[in-house]
This record gives structure tokens, C-alpha cells and sequence, in this order.
């Protein structure tokens, strides 16, 4: 209990989504003059009279969730809903996450799914950011082992403009000529593609096309 304490007091005030980028603060930088918050859980939170609201344009400091407060503003523009198709009425007002949705989370691991998958043969891609503390690459890498699948190809540099984008190992499915592919992302965090949209979509493109990372 000791060690785990000593670890939170020096991982509690990084930005677990993404090790490297800075925490923002719950309050925005003027709070008696704007009730707008600041924290992921909640920018979530947002309503109609906020948006209106102008980003905060120190370039000295960036929050992330100030890109997401911009997606706020465009996707409750009527011009993009007109464009997106979006049927007059049936949304009063966008939100990046619907907490509304009624449903019971019954699932506690996905991993007995993942087994069945790779006995029946069936290719995958698992991939994740490497600076994501919520769900730690290492921690992704320990159940894909559980598996206890063989190891076709060791662990490569996989590259995108001649750059390493990440690292990747192989597993053989079934025995069979079936892969699945882990791979992390570096510099990625806890949704990859936000944080390397190029990386992870050569990524993807490649692994459709049946082509090596």
C-alpha cells in the first residue's frame, strides 16, 4: 500500500490521457468572469449559452479541450448540420458524448471475446498510444500474452515518412496463416488517432490492405 501511495502522489498530477501534454485547469483562466469549465469530465457539460463563449487565445499556453469546445461551436452551426444532413429537429443540441443513452455495462472483459476471435482465425489489429496512463500499453500487451497465442514476428519499428511511428509484434491465430497484430503508437495517447491522426491512419489503411505495418 506504501508503493502505490508513492505512486499516485507522482502520477496524480499528470494528464493521464496523455503524459506529455499539460492538465488543464478546472477553471477557465478568468473564472469570475466565465463559468466555463475547463476539465474533460467537464467540457462534457456544456450548454448552448457557453458556446458563444471565445477560446482562450494565451499562446503561451494549450489545452486540449479547447479544440473540444470548438467542436461544440461547428457542430451546433446550422450551416454544418444543413451539410451533415442532420433532419431539422432532432437534435436541440450537439454533444461530443450522449450521457442520456440508457444501458447496463455487463461486460467486464472483452478478452474471452478476443480468444474466441483468434481461435475461430480471424485477423486483428490491437493497437495502442504509448503515453496513454489510463489504459497503459504494457497492460494492453499483458492481455494480448494471456491469449497465449505464438509469436510469428518479434517486435519491429513500424515508420511513416521514414519516421518511427511505433512498435509492433505479431501473433499467429489458430495456427493458421491468420495474424494479430499488436502495435503501439508513440506519442499517442488514450485515443490514439487524436493525438497522431496521420500515424494511426497509415496505420490502418495498411493493415486493410493486407500490407506489414
Amino acid at each position: 500500500m506504501e508503493t502505490m501511495a508513492v505512486i499516485t502522489k507522482c502520477t496524480e498530477k499528470l494528464n493521464s490521457a496523455q503524459i506529455l501534454e499539460p492538465v488543464c485547469a478546472l477553471d477557465s483562466p478568468k473564472p469570475k468572469e466565465s463559468k466555463l469549465k475547463w476539465s474533460l469530465n467537464h467540457i462534457e457539460d456544456v450548454s448552448s449559452d457557453m458556446i458563444s463563449l471565445p477560446v482562450p487565445q494565451r499562446s503561451e499556453f494549450w489545452c486540449r479541450n479547447y479544440n473540444y469546445l470548438l467542436s461544440y461551436i461547428w457542430e451546433n452551426d446550422n450551416a454544418v448540420q444543413e451539410a451533415l444532413h442532420v433532419r431539422n429537429g432532432t437534435i436541440s443540441f450537439w454533444k461530443r458524448c450522449n450521457k442520456t443513452l440508457d444501458y447496463d455495462s455487463n461486460v467486464e472483459s472483452t478478452v474471452p471475446y478476443h480468444r474466441n476471435l483468434s481461435y475461430l482465425g480471424y485477423r486483428a489489429l490491437i493497437y495502442s498510444g504509448d503515453h496513454d496512463m489510463l489504459i497503459p500499453y504494457v497492460g494492453t500487451e499483458r492481455w494480448v500474452k494471456s491469449l497465449n497465442i505464438p509469436v510469428l514476428t518479434g517486435w519491429e519499428p513500424w515508420f511513416v515518412d521514414g519516421q518511427v511511428a511505433g512498435y509492433s509484434v505479431i501473433y499467429q491465430a489458430n495456427k493458421t496463416d491468420t495474424a494479430i497484430t499488436y502495435a503501439t503508437v508513440k506519442g499517442g495517447g488514450h485515443t490514439a488517432p487524436e493525438f497522431r491522426p496521420k500515424q494511426c491512419l497509415a496505420m490502418i489503411d495498411r493493415w486493410l490492405a493486407f500490407y506489414p505495418l
